[in-house]
């Protein structure tokens, strides 16, 4: 039991680790917010594998619920329009 445990430590903390990288690495502001869902996400599969379930929950439903929505409304709010957007409007 203890070789499936550490296979499945090894596979979420690359997850983690992966998706930690992109946020910082991705150019593009919507995608690295989805990049950080993604590793809040992860880092509660480490909580659950620590036993720790009510953490893993409050960080579901703070972080991934509540910060990440936050972020998600403010990228869609402050973005810009392309001029190319806006000439497809006007004609």
């Amino acid at each position: 039991m203890a070789l499936y445990e550490t296979i499945a430590f090894g596979l979420f903390a690359f997850v983690t680790l992966a998706s930690a990288l992109g946020v910082v690495l991705l150019r593009d502001v919507w995608h690295s917010a989805l990049m950080l869902g993604i590793a809040l996400l992860s880092v509660a599969v480490h909580y659950v594998m620590l036993r720790a379930e009510f953490v893993a929950a409050m960080q579901i439903l703070v972080y991934v619920g509540g910060v990440l929505i936050l972020i998600t409304f403010a990228v869609m709010l402050t973005r810009q329009e392309s001029m190319d957007e806006l000439s497809e409007v006007t004609t």
